[in-house]
């Protein structure tokens, strides 16, 4: 059961689809939320730091504490009018610094939500999505940043490869597939041809345990990525939530995101839920 969960704010704009969408979920679940707006410091690169006083750098600081407050207001607001138990932070930090917090954070709570990295506009949302993925041990969802619905879970996919990091994220999705009215296991046969190498047969059985009914789908890659197969998939049968694996691993402090989980965030359509 969803108990809590924490989402990060955009601050900048008026449109915010993450905190709306878990503001949304918050409700479905009659859930405590939590929004966190950074106040990023000023980035300054080495070719102009000399040129800048210290009064404009004081100048960039306060107007992005203005633009988290803003952000803290309008979350606080949606969330009244939703009748929710909420709570806000506004943390100061660095690009790098504010990913690592919000990671740390999110390992306090059931559900962590992180907004798309939207291409016209210049957030570290990657860096948040990673660090909530990989450093907070607790399921993500990822908001399109094209989102304009609440929850839904009409037709909710499952992907499935078999592998710990799916097992994982089935698990966590749980709450989602018991309101869900119908799920689809889907799995990705690659190499041109069908296979039945993956167990859905036995997933569905565990399912079927928790009340669930669901079906088993078989798809072909046949030369196309994982991701934009599930995608294309998600699209004709009207899909609205999706879950699966985030697969990647840490270099040198840094994440590399494996082709599907990297594929999915830079072109999805839905909420995905993942989890690692």
């Amino acid at each position: 059961m969803i108990k809590d969960l924490v989402v990060n704010l955009t601050v900048g704009t008026d449109r915010d689809p993450a905190a709306q969408f878990a503001i949304s979920i918050a409700a479905r679940f009659q859930a405590h939320i939590a929004g966190i707006a950074f106040a990023y410091d000023p980035v300054i690169t080495p070719t102009v730091m000399d040129g800048l006083s210290a009064s404009w750098v004081e100048a960039q600081r306060t107007e992005n504490r203005a633009a988290a407050q803003d952000a803290v207001d309008r979350f606080e607001a949606a969330a009244k009018r939703e009748g929710l138990s909420a709570e806000h932070r506004i943390i100061e930090a660095n690009l790098g610094r504010a990913a690592t917090v919000f990671g740390r954070i999110a390992r306090c709570f059931d559900l962590a939500m992180v907004g798309q990295t939207d291409p016209e506009r210049a957030l570290p949302d990657d860096l948040l999505i990673e660090a909530a993925l990989f450093e907070s041990g607790r399921p993500v969802v990822v908001v399109p940043y094209i989102q304009q619905a609440g929850l839904k879970l009409g037709h909710i996919l499952v992907c499935w490869d078999g592998s710990r990091n799916a097992a994982r994220a089935i698990a966590d999705s749980l709450p989602f597939l018991a309101q869900g009215k119908k799920a689809e296991i889907v799995m990705v046969a690659s190499g041109g041809r069908e296979t039945d190498e993956l167990p859905g047969a036995d997933l569905g059985e565990h399912l079927a345990r928790h009340g669930l009914n669901v079906e088993v789908k078989r798809l072909v890659a046949a030369g196309v990525d994982v991701s934009n197969v599930i995608l294309s998939y998600a699209a004709d049968c009207g899909a609205d939530f999706i879950v699966m694996g985030g697969y990647g691993h840490s270099r040198l402090r840094e994440f590399v995101l494996g082709g599907a989980t990297r594929g999915m965030l830079q072109s999805m359509t839905v909420p995905v839920l993942m989890a690692h």
